[in-house]
């Protein structure tokens, strides 16, 4: 466990600030729902670069200007673009995320050394703004896993040679095959104490930390079952589908993963062992799904939106039923929330399309489905209300606040 986790530490309370856009990426494109006050009076703005991929559209908090979006343009490969006035105008970036190629004159097979080089990248898959501290950096997760960074606001792109050349990587990751678009990178944390401290997670593959900025990397899947390989509790090869910093206590992770739910404190024990707390859920409905999202205040509770994870994985809501959960204690016992969703739906919900705002005295949650509809969660999942739709298939969806 690193020092930084080696003691609770508080973080400053979030602003009440309301939100203002929902950014949401789509498979044809970059939207932005904006509200007047009160969360009311939604309009939607879009599509940005209609018929691109967008897996990530995010702003840069630290400048409140930026967005960055990741694109896919079918057989012209993966690229990105950026707007520097909220969307008004978009470019598309000087380079992009690329893994480093073989030797000159080389006639070794790619991943015969260990690493990464050789490898194409087929997909810019999760983007995160870098630390408070480190104003233009920002930090892409790609398919096949690769984890690359920016220090010109997303302009240009570079290897973190710690991780894509590290020579575990062929061991660490499945490369060939992972989910049904591919092996992924995604969950890049950063712990908001601690530049230098950091996480990813990979599907497959596990989740991983860097105590040096990502000069180098360890497993911490400790407790994480795997259900579908030879070993039951292997050091690596899991399948978490997200992996969340409480926003609350940075020393707490929660984890919504193939083979369930799970709670990781880094302050309890050796700070190393994750514990499931899906066996909570209803036997009928189960702990696979992909998003989780955390309380802004309340470390203990969390939100998980499941899906059917059943048999062939047909990758819906369970029975068709589409609900959240809500835990307020840790995952010691889970409530249903359903109020106003549709009585039957047969969609899911991507690991980044489930988000929540910052407003403590009421956190209002928000999803994109992949058919096409935004909802929204007021008082916490107490009701829910359709925001739009006819949307293509959507990826993702991230919360503005309020400038």
């Amino acid at each position: 466990m690193s020092k930084k986790a080696s003691a609770r530490r508080s973080t400053p309370r979030p602003s009440s600030a309301e939100p203002h856009r929902l950014l949401i990426g789509t498979r044809k494109g970059g939207f932005i729902l904006e509200a007047g006050r009160g969360r009311s009076g939604w309009k939607l703005q879009g599509p940005f670069v209609l018929g691109t991929q967008v897996h990530d559209l995010r702003l840069d908090p630290r400048d409140g200007k930026t967005l960055l979006m990741t694109g896919g343009l079918g057989h012209l490969g993966p690229t990105m673009y950026r707007s520097t006035n909220l969307g008004r105008k978009w470019t598309e970036v000087a380079s992009t995320p690329r893994f480093d190629p073989l030797p000159e004159g080389s006639k070794r097979q790619k991943r015969e050394d260990g690493t990464s080089r050789g490898m194409t990248v087929k997909m810019n898959f999760w983007l995160e703004p870098g630390h408070a501290s480190e104003p233009g950096v920002w930090y892409c997760g790609t398919g096949p896993q690769g984890l690359f960074r920016s220090e010109d606001r997303g302009d240009n792109w570079a290897g973190v040679d710690g991780f894509n050349l590290n020579p575990n990587y062929a061991k660490w990751s499945i490369t060939e095959d992972g989910s049904p678009i591919g092996s992924l990178l995604h969950s890049i944390l950063i712990d908001p104490r601690d530049a230098a401290h950091m996480y990813l997670s990979m599907s497959s593959g596990g989740t991983f930390e860097s105590t040096d900025q990502g000069a180098s990397w360890r497993p911490l899947n400790r407790g994480v079952q795997v259900t579908f390989g030879p070993e039951e509790y292997p050091e690596f090869g899991q399948d978490p589908h997200c992996v969340i910093l409480h926003p609350a206590d940075p020393d707490r992770l929660y984890q919504q993963n193939h083979c369930g739910i799970y709670r990781l404190d880094r302050t309890v024990g050796d700070g190393e062992g994750w514990v499931r707390i899906g066996a909570k859920m209803p036997k009928k409905v189960g702990d696979i799904g992909f998003g989780v999202v955390g309380h802004p205040t309340d470390r203990d509770t969390v939100w998980v939106l499941p899906m059917d994870g059943t048999q062939i994985w047909p990758r819906t809501s369970p029975g068709g039923k589409p609900a959240l959960y809500r835990t307020s204690n840790a995952g010691r016992s889970w409530t249903r929330l359903d109020k106003g969703l549709p009585e039957q739906g047969w969609h899911t919900v991507l690991r980044q399309a489930l988000t929540i705002d910052s407003d403590p005295k009421s956190p209002t949650l928000y999803f994109g489905t992949t058919s096409g509809e935004v909802w929204i969660g007021r008082d916490g999942g107490e009701k829910f209300e359709c925001l739009a739709q006819h949307l293509p298939y959507i990826h993702s969806v991230r919360t503005v606040p309020r400038q």
